[in-house]
């Protein structure tokens, strides 16, 4: 198969047998370093997209990708709200909601979130009918002034199912005997475990009636919720609403809520990347180093190449083959080992808390059971670029140094 001069060369020079044992064992050195950067770099960011993954999820179960709220009052024309929302075909679901602070008793104390929801449209922009432990999402029945508690929430307050609780919500009541806080004793008829902090020790959901008529709203809402099909659009879709009807609302969503976690956790990422890069990068300085030593060993032999007519530019190409294909082999090897170890990574984690007997993830710490890992194409492609590119740039210099051997000074003491 015919290859042009300076590629059948390279390729010679690559597999044949060096007179220099140490400038193989260096060649061998920039293979496994580059290799090694891959590898890690993949499987990190993999693991870290997995984590940032685990939290989106566990964040919208409970919350909603979008919310529109009436600013500064209760929210009235909330039926018209839904009936606009899910005239859009970006929306799959939408619910009113109530919510207020509150400060709740029963053997203890804790503030909470206090949700007002209508079960039949709750179950469609969150899960939490699936997430009860105990009690059913059906026990809100408007005048029955049920509430569900978060697990961590019920523990602390050292509540039960039957127990009841004191709710003594943000909104006054003014008195002959002056301003009081609107309270309200409510019976526990459900535990829920979300899987998040935020949603365990700090939520609890009553009937949206029962709230309204505990924080004398009338027919009025704190707004409507919104579920959507693509959760990246939820900005966009949340404000369109608003637009329609008319002025005065607030739209937030789920990425404006949480862009706090979000960001660090990118940032995170990001710094982790760039530091980890490094390690390739070391490869390619290795490869610097084995191309530079291969060009001396080589100075014979540029110099009959040259003699026998060939051009500087084809001798640069030479020594630019054989130093990217070793940055390729390093890659391959590199992607095919990240692969690997990302896909079977929760395996070797489990192997190795049966050998040391650990537990490298409390599950009471981190919430999960495994480790999450999110491997996808686009970012081990950008990695393998990286890469090439990083080894693609290490043979200019050694190449161009080649391509500067005069024969007659090469030649001389041969």
């Amino acid at each position: 198969m015919f290859k042009p001069l300076p590629i059948a060369i390279g390729l010679r020079y690559l597999r044949a047998k060096r007179r220099n044992g140490f400038i193989s064992f260096i060649s061998m050195a920039s293979i496994v370093g580059i290799a090694l950067g891959v590898a890690v770099l993949i499987t990190t960011l993999s693991v870290m997209g997995g984590f940032q993954r685990e939290i989106r999820d566990r964040l919208l179960q409970m919350a909603a990708h979008a919310t529109v709220a009436a600013d500064g009052r209760n929210m009235t024309e909330w039926p018209q709200a839904i009936k606009l929302a899910l005239q859009d075909p970006r929306v799959e679901a939408a619910a009113p909601y109530v919510d207020t602070q509150a400060l709740l008793t029963g053997n203890d104390k804790a503030p909470a979130i206090i949700r007002g929801v209508l079960p039949d449209r709750e179950r469609k922009v969150s899960v939490i009918g699936d997430k009860l432990v105990v009690g059913s999402l059906d026990s809100l029945t408007p005048g029955s002034y049920n509430i569900l508690l978060g697990k961590e929430l019920a523990d602390i307050l050292g509540v039960r199912v039957g127990d009841s609780v004191l709710v003594a919500t943000s909104g006054l009541n003014v008195t002959g005997l002056g301003a009081v806080p609107q309270m309200k004793r409510f019976v526990v008829s459900g535990v829920f475990e979300a899987g998040h902090q935020e949603f365990d020790k700090g939520l609890a959901v009553v009937r949206m009636e029962d709230l309204q008529l505990v924080q004398r709203m009338g027919d009025g809402v704190t707004g409507v919720r919104l579920k959507l099909h693509d959760m990246d659009l939820a900005w966009a879709v949340a404000r369109d609403l608003a637009l329609k009807l008319g002025g005065g609302y607030r739209v937030n969503d789920w990425m404006h809520e949480n862009g706090n976690i979000f960001r660090a956790i990118r940032m995170e990422r990001t710094m982790m990347a760039i530091l980890l890069s490094l390690i390739i990068a070391m490869g390619a300085f290795n490869l610097v180093s084995s191309q530079v030593m291969l060009v001396t060993d080589k100075q014979a032999d540029i110099a009959i190449q040259r003699t026998l007519g060939m051009t500087p530019g084809q001798v640069m190409r030479i020594f630019m083959v054989q130093g990217s294909l070793i940055g390729i082999i390093g890659t391959v090897i590199g992607v095919v080992g990240g692969v690997l170890l990302t896909l079977n990574l929760e395996h070797i984690l489990k192997l190795i808390e049966r050998v040391f007997h650990v537990t490298l993830l409390p599950e009471d710490v981190y919430y999960i059971t495994g480790l999450p890992t999110d491997l996808r194409a686009d970012t081990v492609a950008i990695i393998a670029a990286v890469a090439l590119a990083m080894a693609f740039l290490a043979t200019l210099y050694p190449a161009w140094r080649a391509s500067r051997t005069p024969p007659a000074e090469a030649l001389r003491y041969e």
